[in-house]
C-alpha cells in the first residue's frame, strides 16, 4: 500500500446528480494544484523558524550519497556481525565513526533490475523495466521535501559531480536535473539576486497564487450540488489548496529576504569532468555550509561513472572500464583505490558534520547520511547486494547489520524508517515490509 495523498483525483468522483464533473474542468483544477509544488517560483528564500517548537528545536536532515558504479563488495563489507565487526579496507578509515555507523550488507530493492539503469530505482525503489518506460515513483528524498521541506529556503537540493541525471523523481514521476556547478550552486545558497530579480520572483510566486484561488473558486462553485461524501472529499482537496497557497505566501516573503552570508569564497569549478573525487570534496564543503546555514534540510548528491581515468596516484584505466574489471587483479587493485578514496571523502564529510557544533550538539547528530549504489557487482550488472552505509542522525546505530547475500532483505524498510524518523506517518513506501530490522 502506498502512502495515502491528501489530494484527491477528482476525475474519477461520482456526484450524487448522476453526472461526473467534465474532464476539461477536473484537469485544469487538479492539474495546477498537483504541479504548483514543484514550480521555480516556490522556491524558498530564506529560512524560517518552525511553528512547531521541537522541529525549531531539533530539525533533522538527510543527505543521500548515490554512487553510479557501485563498491566492490569485498572491500566494503566488514568481517563479522553488530557492533564488534572487522572493518575492511573501505572502513578501516572511518572506525573513528564505528559508533555512528550503521552498514547494511545483502540488501537489494525486491524486483528492481536492469544494471545501469536502475540509477532511476536508487531512491524510489520501483522497478523501472527492461526497456525502462516503466513510470517512476517519488523519491524518498522529495517526498521528505515536500512534507518537512517548507521550513527553509530550498525544500531539497539536487546536486551531482558531472552528467545530466539524478536519481530524484517528483510525485509525476519526473527525474529532477542537478546541479553539478559547484560556482552555481555557491551562487545559488549564498549570492543575493539584484533587487529587480526579487521582485521577479515575488511576482511569479503571486501569479502562481493568483491561479490557485481561480481554481479553488472553479471547486467551491460545485459544492451546492454535491452529497455529504463528495463535500468531504471536496473540503479535504480545499485544504491541500490552502496549504499550497500558504507555502506561496512564505515564499513570497523569502523572495524578499537577503541570503545568508558565509565566511567562505565562492569556488572555482574543477575543469577536470574526471576528477571525481576532487568534484566530490568540493560538493561536500557546500553541502555542509547549506546544512550549517539551515538553507535546506534535503540534499542528494549523485556521483556518476565516468570514463575517464581519475586523476589519482596508481590509477591509470578509466573508471567505466575498472568497474567491469572481469576479476582482473590489476583493474581489482586501481578500482579499489578509486573507492577507497570515494569512502574516505564522504568520511570526511561526516566528520566536518561531527565537528559542527550547535546548540543542540554536532550536525551529525541531526543529520542522516547515507551512502549507497544501485549496482552490487558492476562487473556483471547486478543490482543485488547493494552496499548501504548509514550514518549520524537519530538512529541507533547498529554496526554490520548482515542479511542474506542469497535472499536479500527489502532495501525499502530503511527508507520507511527514515521517513517514520522523521515523523511522517506512513506504514510502506515501495515494496517496504516494514521498518528496518535492527536500526532502533
Amino acid at each position: 500500500m502506498k502512502p495515502r495523498s491528501t489530494q484527491f483525483n477528482l476525475q474519477k468522483t461520482q456526484f450524487n446528480f448522476q453526472k461526473r464533473l467534465r474532464r476539461r474542468t477536473v484537469l485544469r483544477g487538479s492539474g495546477v494544484a498537483m504541479s504548483l509544488p514543484w514550480l521555480s517560483a516556490m522556491r524558498s528564500a530564506f529560512a524560517k523558524e518552525s511553528a512547531d517548537e521541537n522541529a525549531r528545536q531539533n530539525p533533522r536532515r538527510l543527505v543521500a550519497v548515490t554512487v553510479g558504479l557501485g563498491l566492490v563488495s569485498e572491500n566494503w563489507m566488514p568481517a563479522g556481525e553488530g557492533k564488534q565487526y572487522t572493518p575492511s579496507r573501505y572502513l578501516r578509515p572511518l572506525d573513528d565513526l564505528r559508533d555512528q555507523l550503521t552498514i547494511a550488507s545483502g540488501v537489494s530493492h525486491p524486483g528492481v533490475g536492469g544494471g545501469h539503469r536502475a540509477e532511476a530505482s536508487i531512491l524510489t525503489a520501483t522497478p523501472m523495466g527492461t526497456a525502462g518506460r516503466a513510470v517512476n515513483t517519488i523519491s524518498v528524498d522529495q517526498m521528505l521535501a515536500k512534507h518537512r521541506g517548507d521550513a527553509t529556503r530550498y525544500p531539497s537540493l539536487v546536486l551531482a559531480t558531472g552528467g545530466t541525471n539524478s536519481p530524484c523523481y517528483t510525485e509525476s514521476g519526473a527525474m529532477i536535473p542537478p546541479i553539478t556547478s559547484a560556482s552555481q550552486l555557491f551562487s545559488e545558497l549564498f549570492v543575493d539576486d539584484s533587487r529587480q530579480e526579487r521582485q521577479k520572483q515575488a511576482a511569479r510566486v503571486r501569479q502562481g497564487r493568483s491561479i490557485m484561488d481561480v481554481v479553488a473558486e472553479d471547486a467551491k462553485s460545485l459544492q451546492r450540488t454535491l452529497g455529504r461524501g463528495d463535500r468531504d472529499r471536496l473540503d479535504a482537496y480545499f485544504s491541500s489548496v490552502r496549504g499550497l497557497e500558504l507555502r506561496m505566501q512564505q515564499s513570497e516573503q523569502w523572495a524578499k529576504m537577503p541570503k545568508p552570508k558565509v565566511d567562505a569564497e565562492r569556488p572555482i569549478d574543477i575543469r577536470n569532468p574526471n576528477d571525481l573525487i576532487g568534484r566530490f570534496q568540493t560538493m561536500c564543503e557546500l553541502m555542509h555550509l547549506a546544512l550549517q546555514t539551515d538553507s535546506t534540510r534535503f540534499i542528494t548528491l549523485h556521483l556518476p561513472g565516468g570514463g575517464g581515468v581519475v586523476p589519482i596516484e596508481g590509477v591509470e584505466e578509466g573508471y567505466h572500464s575498472l568497474s567491469h574489471h572481469g576479476l582482473d587483479d590489476t583493474k581489482l587493485e586501481q578500482l579499489a583505490i578509486v573507492e577507497e578514496a570515494l569512502v574516505g571523502q564522504w568520511g570526511s564529510f561526516l566528520r566536518s558534520l561531527a565537528s559542527a557544533d550547535d546548540a543542540r550538539g554536532s550536525l551529525l547528530d541531526d543529520t542522516t547520511s547515507f551512502l549507497t549504489s544501485n549496482l552490487g557487482n558492476a562487473s556483471n550488472h547486478s543490482n543485488r547486494n547493494m552496499p548501504m552505509l548509514i550514518a549520524g542522525g537519530p538512529f541507533r546505530h547498529a554496526g554490520h547489520l548482515a542479511f542474506s547475500q542469497k535472499n536479500n532483505y527489502p532495501l525499502p524498510n530503511f527508507y520507511l524508517s527514515l521517513l517514520q524518523k522523521f515523523g511522517l506517518e506512513v506504514d510502506q513506501f515501495a515494496t517496504s515490509t516494514g521498518t528496518m530490522d535492527g536500526l532502533s
